[in-house]
């Protein structure tokens, strides 16, 4: 892991961004707080809550239908995809993730629209509070780079 993270880019007339959030509810908790730190970043940045939409899904595996069917409304310039895998006794977690992360860059390159992968894969469960409601402000890092995205995409639309 990372812990040279850039810094934000500051982005001008966030209240005019729409965004997307799709959530798994496996892992709850954890991936809740990820949800309030990201839409709480966004609000912080201007973004009205209104201009905020989450959809909640069963698992991680499920983001990425749901931001594809988010993706094709055409009403987002981003959306951020959160959950959390934790490993088990074998390495699903693994599996899933690496599925996750293929599906949701596909999402992105398909219908153009910035989807920030936000699905967390640790080994362990003081991992995941480290990154989701601990030290590591992982919803408010992928919210801050939805923010740059939607701009991004804004301006090149």
């Amino acid at each position: 892991m990372s812990l040279d993270a850039p810094k934000p880019v500051s982005v001008t007339d966030a209240a005019a961004l729409r965004f997307g959030i799709v959530a798994a509810r496996f892992n709850a908790t954890l991936v809740d707080a990820l949800v309030a730190r990201a839409t709480a970043t966004l609000g912080a940045a201007g973004v009205p809550a209104a201009s905020i939409e989450l959809v909640r899904v069963p698992g991680s595996h499920e983001v990425p239908w749901a931001a594809q069917r988010l993706a094709a409304t055409g009403r987002f310039h981003a959306l951020i995809g959160l959950g959390i895998l934790i490993a088990g006794d074998t390495n699903h977690h693994e599996m899933v993730g690496d599925a996750v992360s293929h599906a949701l860059l596909r999402v992105a390159l398909d219908t153009g629209v910035p989807v920030i992968n936000g699905v967390i894969v640790v080994n362990t469960r003081e991992q995941a509070e480290k990154r989701s409601t601990g030290a590591y402000d992982r919803g408010s890092e992928f919210a801050a780079a939805a923010l740059e995205m939607a701009a991004l995409h804004r301006s090149l639309s």
